[in-house]
C-alpha cells in the first residue's frame, strides 16, 4: 500500500481475505452459468460482445488474451447454437465482425441476473455501513487494476 512516499506491505491476514473474496466471487460467476449450455470461454466472448458491441475476431482475441484461432472456434460453436452471428464489414468484405443475437443477449442477461440475485442475497445480510465501505474499497481496487497498477492487462469480463 502506498501512502505519500511510504510503501507498506499488505499483512497476510488482509491478503488472505482478498484471496477468499476472489474465490467466492469467481464461484458466483461460475454458478451464474449453470444450466445455460455455454462454457466459461464461450460466455467470456458473449460478455465481451455485450459490453463492446460488434467486434472483429482479432479485437476479441486481443481483449480476451487468447489466440485468434480460439476465438474462431468459440464463434463457430456460438454461431451454431444461435448466440452470435458473423457480419461482413460493408467497406471491406474480408473483415468479418461478430455480433450477439437476441438469444446471445438474453443469455448474458440471464447470467448477470443470477449473479446479482446471489450477490444481493449475501450483501443484504451485511450492515449497510460495512457494505458501503467495502464497495468503496472494491471500486479503488478496480481502479488500480485498470490504471496499470496490477501485473496483468485488462481482460474481458468473466
Amino acid at each position: 500500500m502506498a501512502t505519500g512516499n511510504t510503501v507498506t506491505k499488505t499483512p497476510v491476514d488482509e491478503l488472505r481475505a482478498f484471496e477468499l473474496a476472489t474465490r467466492d466471487l469467481v464461484g458466483v460467476a461460475l454458478r451464474s452459468l449453470d444450466d445455460l449450455e455455454v462454457t466459461l470461454p464461450q460466455f467470456r466472448l458473449l460478455a465481451l460482445l455485450q459490453e463492446q458491441g460488434r467486434c472483429t475476431s482479432t479485437h476479441c482475441a486481443k481483449e480476451l488474451g487468447v489466440a485468434g484461432s480460439s476465438v474462431t472456434r468459440l464463434a463457430d460453436r456460438l454461431h451454431a447454437s444461435g448466440h452470435l452471428v458473423r457480419v461482413a464489414d460493408p467497406s471491406n468484405r474480408r473483415i468479418v465482425a461478430l455480433e450477439l443475437t437476441p438469444q446471445g443477449r438474453k443469455l448474458v442477461q440471464q447470467a448477470t441476473a443470477r449473479r446479482r440475485r446471489e450477490l444481493s442475497r449475501v450483501l443484504d445480510q451485511i450492515d449497510p455501513a460495512q457494505r458501503a465501505a467495502c464497495a468503496t474499497v472494491l471500486a479503488t481496487l478496480h481502479e488500480r487494476f485498470q490504471d496499470g497498477s496490477g501485473d496483468q492487462p485488462r481482460r474481458a469480463p468473466l
